[in-house]
This record gives C-alpha cells, sequence and structure tokens, in this order.
C-alpha cells in the first residue's frame, strides 16, 4: 500500500507492506527523524511509531511541542510513573490514562500515598526518562494476556471485557501494560513533568468495588508549559464551585437527603431563577411551546422507549399498586406522546417543544462531584419534530441558539466536534445509510453556512444518531461539555412517529434532540468557577448592597431600600451596629457587585456614594442616576 509522509512541509510517498510501522519506515528514511518527532497525524488522530498501519493515507510527523502530540505524551508519563511506583512500592496497578490535560494512574495500596512518597516517584521517573527507554508495541492472544498479567484482578477483568481477539501491550525496560496507546517513542522524550495529587478513587467509579488511590500528573515540552499549567492549576482550586458554593451560601449537598441530590439555598436559587426566566422568554420568542410533564411514568413507557433494556442500571425503579414506575431520567418520551396526542399535518412542522425537566439518574456514588455530576439535575431539554426538506434550517437555528445563549453568559470561546458513527462498525448504530448521510449532511450544511470550524469525531455518535457537541472554554481555559444538537433514529421508529405529508401519506418524522445549557446544576456549577463567584450584575443573588456608616442614615438607607425593590432590583439593607471598613469586608467577599455608602454626609446632598466590587470606589450619584446605570447593566445583561 502506498502511504503519503509529510515532514515540516515537504512529502514524500513510500509504497509500504500492510503492517509495518512508521518506526520502521522512517528508519529507512532517516533514523534521526525517531528523536525529532513525537509521532503523526492522520484522519485527525494521533498515530505513535509503533502500532502496524493498516491503512493508505498521509501522515504529517508533529513536533513534540504540537498539542495533538500531547495526550500520547502524558499517556507516555502515566506508563513512566506506573512503572516507578511498581520499582518503590508494592502495588496492584489498575488504569492510568490521558486525561483532559495531564494525566493520572489508579492502584491498589494498602495505605494513601504522602508527600514524600510522591517525590521519591518523581526522582525514580527521572531515572527512566534518564535510561531512555523504548516503548515496544506487541500484539498477543488472550490467553497470553492472561498469563503475563495472572497476578492482576484489575487487569484481567479489562482483559475478559475486551471483544476482539488479541490485546494489544507496551513494554519499557522491565515494566509491562496492557493498552492501546499511542505513545510516545522512547520515555526519554518526556522533559518537564510534576506529579500534581493523590486523591480516593473506586474501581470503575463503584462504591462497591475496591477502593484505589489515583495519582495525578502532568508533563509537558518544556518547564514554561509547566509553570503555566501550575497557575492554572492553582487557579482552578481557587475557583471550585464547592467552596464558593459553600462560602457564598448558594447551593449544599447534605448527608441527610442523599448524595447527588443539590438544594439551591436562596441565593443560588436566585441565580437559578433569573437563568430560567430568560431561557423561557428566548425559547417563547424563538418559536419554542413551553412543557411540564411528571417525574414518573409507568415502567411500560420505558420499555418501548429502549431504556428499560438498555439503561436499567441507571434507573430508579420502584413498585406502585404492584404495577413498575421509573423515575424520569430523560424528557424524550414524554414530549413524543404530546407530539402523538394528535394527528400532525406536514403544515403544522416543525414542532418544538422544549421544558426545564427535572430527572434522576442512579450514578454512581464513586463519581459525584459537587454540582458537576450528580443524581437529580435539571435538563434544558427540547425537541424539534420536523420533515426532511426543513432539517437543514432547524439544525442551523437551533445552532445559532446555542452560539447566542453561551455568549449571554460570558463564554467567548468555544470547540465544535461533530461526532458520526464508526464506519467500520454500522451494525452498532440504529438507522439507515441513507437516514445517517442525511443527517450528517444537514449538521455539516448548517456550520458550513455559519464558516464554524469543527472536528470530526468518528464513533463518538450515539448510537441512536449524529451530533454537534459544543465546547465552551472558561476564564482559564478549561473545556466544559457546553450545546449539544443531536438526531434520534430509534425512538422516532419506537414510538411511531409521523406526519400527514402533502401527498396524504403518512411520512416518519425526523426528530432532533437539544440542549443549550445540558442541566442547569453542572452549567451553574461551571458559571461560579467562570465568573470566580464574581457574577454579573443581571446573575448576581445580591445586586446592590446598602451601607449606613451611622445612624443618622437609617432612614434615607431604608428609603432607598424600598425604592431599589420597586424597581425589582436586589438589594441587602445592611445598618447593623458595626464599623463601616466591616461592612464593606463582608460585602467584597459576598462579592456584591454594587455597594451603596449612606452617612451624614449623604443625607445632606442627597446622593449615595458608590462602591464597585471590581473598581472600588466610582463616585457620588443621585439615585436616579445610578439606578439608570445598574438597569442599562441588567438589561444589556453585563
Amino acid at each position: 500500500m502506498k502511504i503519503k509522509i509529510y515532514i515540516d512541509k515537504k512529502s514524500s510517498i513510500i509504497e509500504v507492506e500492510e503492517g509495518i510501522s512508521l518506526k520502521e519506515v522512517l528508519r529507512n528514511m532517516d533514523s534521526s527523524l525517531l528523536k525529532k518527532y513525537a509521532g503523526a497525524w492522520s484522519n485527525e488522530r494521533f498515530v505513535d511509531f509503533h502500532t502496524p498501519l493498516r491503512e493508505e493515507g498521509e501522515y504529517h510527523l508533529l513536533q513534540l511541542d504540537d498539542s495533538r502530540a500531547f495526550p500520547a505524551m502524558w499517556h507516555t508519563t502515566s506508563h513512566i510513573m506506573a512503572q516507578a511506583v511498581k520499582r518503590l512500592y508494592n502495588v496492584n496497578l489498575a488504569i492510568g490514562p490521558s486525561i483532559e490535560e495531564g494525566f493520572y494512574y489508579d492502584m491498589e495500596k494498602q495505605e494513601p500515598f504522602i508527600e514524600d512518597e510522591l517525590n521519591e516517584i518523581a526522582k525514580e521517573m527521572r531515572k527512566i526518562i534518564e535510561n531512555d527507554y523504548p516503548l515496544e508495541y506487541q500484539n498477543i492472544t488472550k490467553e497470553e494476556a492472561r498469563k503475563l498479567f495472572a497476578d492482576n484482578k484489575f487487569k484481567l477483568e479489562l482483559i475478559d471485557k475486551i471483544q476482539d481477539s488479541s490485546i494489544s501491550i507496551y513494554k519499557q525496560g522491565e515494566f509491562i501494560d496492557l493498552c492501546r496507546g499511542p505513545h510516545l517513542f522512547s520515555t526519554g522524550k518526556i522533559k518537564s513533568y510534576r506529579l500534581m495529587s493523590v486523591s480516593g478513587a473506586y474501581w470503575r467509579g463503584d462504591e462497591h468495588r475496591e477502593s484505589l488511590q489515583r495519582i495525578y500528573g502532568i508533563s509537558y515540552p518544556n518547564e514554561k508549559l509547566i509553570k503555566e499549567y501550575i497557575y492554572r492549576y492553582e487557579e482552578a482550586k481557587k475557583r471550585d464551585h464547592r467552596k464558593l458554593g459553600k462560602k457564598l451560601d448558594l447551593f449544599n449537598v447534605y448527608k441527610e437527603i442523599g448524595p447527588g441530590l443539590v438544594i439551591w439555598h436562596p441565593r443560588g436559587a436566585i441565580i437559578r431563577e433569573v437563568i430560567e426566566d430568560y431561557w423561557k422568554k428566548e425559547h417563547i420568542k424563538r418559536g419554542y411551546s413551553i412543557v411540564r410533564t411528571p417525574h414518573i411514568a409507568r415502567a411500560e413507557l420505558w420499555k418501548i422507549s429502549g431504556h428499560f433494556d438498555y439503561y436499567l442500571e441507571n434507573m430508579f425503579v420502584f413498585k406502585s399498586d404492584d404495577e413498575e414506575y421509573v423515575v424520569k431520567p430523560m424528557n424524550c418520551p414524554y414530549h413524543i406522546l404530546i407530539y402523538k396526542n394528535e394527528k400532525r399535518s406536514y403544515r403544522e412542522l416543525p414542532i418544538r417543544l422544549a421544558e426545564l425537566g427535572t430527572v434522576y439518574r442512579n450514578e454512581r456514588s464513586g463519581v459525584l462531584h459537587g454540582m458537576l455530576r450528580v443524581r437529580g439535575f435539571t435538563q434544558d431539554d427540547a425537541h424539534i419534530f420536523c420533515r426532511e426538506d426543513q432539517l437543514t434550517e432547524e439544525i442551523g437555528k437551533a445552532v445559532d441558539f446555542a452560539l447566542d445563549m453561551i455568549k449571554t453568559f460570558g463564554y467567548d470561546e468555544y470547540i465544535v466536534h461533530l461526532s458520526v458513527r464508526d464506519p467500520e462498525h454500522k451494525e452498532n448504530y440504529a438507522g439507515s445509510d441513507e437516514e445517517w448521510e442525511k443527517a450528517e449532511s444537514a449538521l455539516i450544511s448548517a456550520l458550513y453556512k455559519r464558516g464554524i470550524e469543527y472536528k470530526r469525531e468518528e464513533g463518538e455518535a450515539i448510537f441512536y444518531g449524529p451530533k454537534i457537541d459544543i465546547f465552551i472554554k472558561d476564564a482559564i481555559g478549561r473545556k466544559w461539555q457546553g450545546p449539544t444538537i443531536q438526531f434520534d433514529f430509534n425512538i422516532p421508529k419506537r414510538f411511531d412517529i409521523k406526519y400527514v405529508g402533502e401527498d396524504g401519506k403518512e411520512h416518519m418524522v425526523y426528530m432532533i434532540h437539544r440542549a443549550l445549557l445540558g442541566s442547569l446544576e453542572r452549567f451553574v456549577g461551571g458559571l461560579i468557577e467562570h465568573y470566580n463567584g464574581n457574577f454579573p450584575t443581571w446573575l448576581a443573588p445580591v445586586q446592590i448592597a446598602i451601607l449606613t456608616v451611622t445612624d443618622e442614615g437609617n432612614e434615607l438607607a431604608k428609603e432607598i431600600n424600598n425604592e431599589l425593590k420597586e424597581e425589582n432590583l436586589r438589594v441587602n439593607l445592611d445598618n447593623r451596629n458595626e464599623q463601616l471598613s466591616k461592612k464593606i469586608r463582608d460585602a467584597e467577599i459576598q462579592k456584591i457587585p454594587y455597594m451603596f455608602i449612606i452617612g451624614g454626609k449623604e443625607v445632606k446632598s442627597g446622593t449615595v456614594s458608590v462602591r464597585h466590587h471590581k473598581e472600588g470606589d466610582i463616585g457620588s450619584f443621585t439615585i436616579e442616576e445610578i439606578i439608570s446605570r445598574i438597569k442599562e447593566e441588567i438589561k444589556q445583561r453585563r
């Protein structure tokens, strides 16, 4: 077969045998290339130098400082760390993947790791890096793999779950690990690294399984990038929504209620109400009908939808009057029943149904995390029922709506993924080739018309349809799951959803799932961290604090307090018998955007001295002037 190798901007077409590795190809060309480059980029994925080539195509060699090579760098470093740990301690290794930024490795150890032990591991890693062990790829049978990992129950469990008849492993020095890769060429390619922290974890995220120690780490091609990462890491710790949520009294999770079930405190509930009010108005403006559905339904509904067969372990099921019921895990079957309540004509389409619907999923307690991963959450769900000729327009409108929504909440940077089925395993997906091609074409067309770049992710589609995922970047550059626009070829057929066409015949409806915020819990948790608790005025639970200097200002303060409330502004009157400096400090801690300071001078002048949380003192204003300024901020959603 023929491959085209790009070295910088120059290319060479080479005839190779199927199954050869890039390592062998480059050795025949110029072996120094193996030291200079990290791997290759082909067909939107990283290809390391070790694994056999199975397809023709273009292979662009990547430098070590190319961000596309970083996941392979992190994966390689996780193996180096595991090798170092095995040299120093009696542990049972579990898994060690690269993650969004960095890596971790889970391992079973009787006593938790302490700081000094992390330092020892880091020193041993340096020895492994200096030895520059080449990583060697091997493909072995399942039987060979079971013998090789006979003393590791975690690896044996993974081997049993692998459907393929062969298993891939990577070896470096004396260390061998069960792994698909990809990796860098050798351990010496790792230049700068840090071990960041240790936490507890459960095998497979299941609290009923083995308790593990998880070591997190990071590596980069140079110290500058490491220092930048550490800054983001420390900043992220300061912004942790769980700490800020407690400090600002926004929400809590109570053990008396159960894990993963969020209670919104008054101030957090105000933020949620403001978001919901904006959400509803925007949906009605854009032609959606708002619906409400119950929290439970007979199990029969979920059997029709397929959830009872494929999603049962994530659902809460109970009996009433000898009949099974399910606590709602999804909103879509309810919306379908609303659509099917009457016969629909082609003239009525599209029909757009939207709901802030609370759902419940039996997530394992080991993966729960504040507001970001919970068991009960409210989805901003919508389902669009349309004809084939309306697909591209409806997708485009959904994309526009999604981008408008995230920009309103201060997210200016985003990344778009187009998730499609695995072309090699079409049998694993619902829907015909024709349906998938139409759906993908509609998604691509909507993005293309808007000049939106996207990354194609083969094999990342849900089994019932392709989708657009929009990932938003927060203030410190972290990526969060944002809006999703997704086709469904499965449920419409299960519920037999149709409309009567212009020809008088029944036709199958195209159904689009669409979420702009995802879950309100996760979205608000992300907002807390994005703004570091410094919410813009329109979202702030308390917009204005009125602070009296002495009792002389109390009457005017009360009058202004009432006037602000009449203007529908959220205000807190602080006329405690405390020093002004303490009142200001308390308002700053609560991150209240505006402070009105009222003393004898203000009583005489009929003005208020105004302090802004981010700017400090901004001068004296008449009450009409400052109200006008604040209301304009709110109108502009700033």
